[in-house]
């Protein structure tokens, strides 16, 4: 049964573990990867890998897991800026700093999210959702007009859905049809026309 760290070392040893599994995953693809040849890059045991994680799935979660925390911290610090502009010019922003995010460290999470769906990756976004939606909520009290928006929960969902799957897939895309400032600019325009005629519906019938 593996355990749990506890303490400093076996943390350490877990995080290099992850952080090795990032990067076998990026050499080799899902299939291809065993425990050894994680272990290997992290420089520890076979048996001390087993120690913390009963298999490859189980490292490939931990690392969704962290994929997923580690792009939360991204998007918060940014949530005191995207609240102030213009729905559009935020939308842009959030997907190019996205962009940014996916392509540090050589690519490394870029090339990991490709396997994204071999590797459980869907069952860990609550997290990310959770974040993303306290932006949306944040903007719309900040902008109190947009809360008479209809249908604004199904917007917030695909909005959110559409544009992380939109970067991943572009970015992934080695002859893409359209250029990224072009896909942001079409997902940003849709929903920022949808949400200004929104408003216009109801000022006309308000007046």
């Amino acid at each position: 049964m593996p355990r749990k760290p506890k303490q400093d070392r076996a943390r350490a040893t877990v995080d290099a573990i992850v952080e090795a599994g990032f990067i076998a995953l990026s050499q080799r693809g899902p299939a291809a990867t065993t425990t050894r040849h994680i272990a290997e890059i992290a420089g520890v045991g076979v048996g001390s890998l087993y120690e913390y994680f009963e298999n490859k799935e189980a490292i490939f979660s931990a690392m969704s897991q962290r994929f997923i925390a580690d792009t939360a911290a991204m998007i918060k610090p940014l949530t005191p800026t995207l609240v102030q502009m213009p729905i559009d010019s935020a939308i842009r922003m959030l997907l190019n700093e996205f962009r940014n995010f996916l392509g540090r460290d050589d690519g490394r999470y870029l090339k990991c999210v490709r396997h994204a769906m071999a590797v459980d990756f869907e069952l860990h976004l609550d997290p990310l959702f959770q974040v993303l939606n306290n932006v949306i909520m944040r903007y719309l009290t900040g902008h109190p007009e947009t809360l008479r928006v209809s249908r604004i929960p199904a917007i917030t969902y695909i909005g959110i859905n559409g544009g992380i799957f939109a970067v991943i897939r572009h970015l992934s895309d080695p002859d893409p049809l359209v250029s990224f400032d072009e896909m942001a600019d079409g997902l940003a325009s849709m929903i920022g026309h949808y949400i200004e005629q929104e408003l216009l519906l109801l000022r006309g019938v308000a007046e």
